[in-house]
């Protein structure tokens, strides 16, 4: 795969973390941003699917829904009694 190289602007005390953190795991700077590049992506597509499955169970009847339910219920009830 081909690299690509580009310049960021990040706050300097950001910038000394990341050395810190690049030297103590023996990786260069520019390993630890695309590491965690990739990880933020990771976890931002996992959000938008846990998004999406949320939506499709967000479905859930409104009391208009819940009061038709029960009548047929209570419907289906008296028409089964005894049946059984």
């Amino acid at each position: 795969m081909a690299n690509i190289k580009t310049a960021i602007s990040i706050e300097k005390p950001v910038f000394e973390q990341v050395d810190a953190l690049a030297h103590e795991l023996k990786i260069s700077r520019s390993r630890l941003f695309v590491l965690a590049a990739q990880e933020f992506i990771k976890r931002y597509k996992n959000q938008k699917l846990l998004d999406a499955i949320n939506d499709a169970y967000d479905d859930l009847p409104d009391s208009a829904e819940e009061t038709t339910l029960r009548q047929m219920r209570s419907r289906h009830f008296e028409l089964v009694r005894g049946q059984w």
